[in-house]
């Protein structure tokens, strides 16, 4: 049996081909499906089957196209009522691939259909366990996503179920089991999630704050319903894409790949409420960016970024992207159900230059800098981190102000006086500035290579609090 992990950055999402004997299958794969059709071709497989562990919120998944494409069988696990077909499994069901076998085992928990599955290879040992986002290495799925879709079930409900599932179904395997999950560090699907993206059933025993086997049923359900941030506002959408459908990948890309000269660029942006987005790096957009436009690097955690800033999954969009990336950036939106892009600006931002058109810029200052002004002791510092970041260490006159709670809090900003906004290393503070100057605030800096860079310079506890 070869296993295989396809682990995108991006979502920090995890899809699985599975193959023996000529047979494969595809677990939890992303929208657009080449890569597996690729890996299924290079191995020369057939595949047989694409499994689901869940209804996703996070990105619209490949099933459908993959199913289209290839006449694969679609399953999911006990309780799922998707619009289309597809093969219900019952809680331990085995599926023949080649000469292994995939046992589905329900866990309901992180939502009700939840399904892990067992691979059990060729000469009849279990050898590793696709969880999705039932167990993750360092925790375990959040519950509370039941309240996106109005369900009458409560986060403690589904808690309660997830606490059986994970001590009934998974915790009783044998320890040498190697967990695949859906998703690793910095998913919005749960709050402590490690790097790693496998590990042994045996270590996760150990270490895995939820496998605790002390815990009781209330103290699990508190302890993993304290701390989850707000779930981002394009999850319901992806869900039910999920459920319902969606529009095939490649006509999609026919429909979006569309080039426009700047004339025809401004035009439609001059004649709908249409966003443009700016996907190139932090460094090109403090440079020069057509006003108004929200940035979200392609180099970072765009897809978190994108569906945590841009308000709706109908929103229409124009792209300003590098040149070479207008279908990469294209393809990152359709990942997480962002289908309405009207076009890019062909040419990219030199072209739009060159037409003579306005632009505005982000001033930047390095971490040098920002120092001799802390020693002044006159300068404002918004911190665009999470609170947790914030927590751990700051500069003096910092205010907290995390990147997806900065439109709302406007008021808080300096009305006048200057002030430097900071990250971590320079990706979310571009983006905070993006924000700002489409708010009309622009007497601020930017602190190139952010508190990474700060704390680079080996300053004194004296410049950097450290907060225990």
């Amino acid at each position: 049996m070869k296993i295989e992990q396809l682990y995108t950055n991006c979502l920090a999402h995890a899809a699985y081909f599975v193959e023996s004997d000529g047979k494969s299958a595809i677990f939890d794969p992303l929208r657009d499906t080449d890569m597996y059709l690729e890996l299924a071709k290079k191995n020369n497989t057939q595949i047989k089957y694409v499994f689901e562990t869940h209804f996703h919120a996070d990105f619209v998944s490949g099933h459908l196209d993959l199913a289209k494409h290839t006449g694969a069988s679609i399953v999911y696990g006990p309780g799922a009522a998707p619009k289309f077909d597809a093969i219900i499994a019952t809680d331990g069901q085995c599926f023949q691939l080649g000469k292994a076998m995939i046992k589905a085992i329900h866990t309901p928990g992180h939502t009700m259909e939840s399904t892990v599955y067992l691979l059990i290879d060729e000469e009849g040992k279990e050898t590793g366990l696709i969880t999705g986002d039932t167990l993750f290495i360092g925790d375990v799925g959040r519950p509370d996503l039941v309240q996106l879709l109005n369900s009458e079930r409560t986060p403690e409900k589904l808690a309660s179920l997830l606490y059986h599932s994970l001590r009934d179904k998974i915790m009783p395997l044998q320890d040498d089991i190697i967990i695949y999950p859906n998703h690793g560090a910095g998913s919005a699907c749960g709050k402590n999630m490690s790097k790693e993206t496998i590990d042994t059933l045996g270590h996760q025993k150990k270490v895995n704050y939820a496998l605790n086997p002390s815990l009781t049923e209330a103290e699990f359900t508190r302890l993993i319903l304290t701390g989850l941030s707000k779930a981002p506002a394009y999850f319901p959408d992806n869900v039910l894409m999920n459920i319902n459908g969606y529009i095939d990948y490649n006509d999609l890309m026919v429909r979006n790949n569309h080039p426009l000269s700047v004339q025809e660029f401004e035009a439609i942006r001059n004649e709908k409420q249409i966003l443009i987005v700016d996907t190139r790096s932090s460094e090109e957009f403090a440079k020069g960016f057509i006003p108004n436009s929200l940035h979200i690097g392609l180099n970072g955690n765009f897809a978190q970024w994108a569906g945590e800033l841009i308000k709706h999954v109908d929103q229409e969009v124009l792209l300003v992207t590098e040149i070479g990336k207008e279908k990469e950036s294209i393809t990152r939106l359709a990942r997480i159900g962002f289908d309405h892009v009207l076009g890019y600006v062909e040419g990219g931002f030199a072209a739009w230059q060159e037409d003579h058109k306005p632009s505005s810029s982000v001033d930047r200052i390095s971490a040098e800098q920002l120092m001799e002004k802390i020693q002044l002791g006159t300068e404002t510092i918004i911190d665009v981190r999470s609170y947790a970041e914030f927590e751990s260490y700051h500069v003096p006159n910092s205010l907290s102000i995390p990147l997806q709670r900065i439109e709302a809090k406007l008021d808080k900003i300096p009305s006048s006086n200057p002030f430097q906004i900071v990250c971590a290393g320079g990706y979310r503070s571009m983006i905070a500035a993006s924000i700002l100057k489409r708010n009309n605030i622009h007497h601020f800096v930017d602190v190139v290579g952010g508190m990474d860079a700060v704390k680079k310079l080996e300053l004194s506890t004296e410049k950097i609090i450290e907060v225990q």
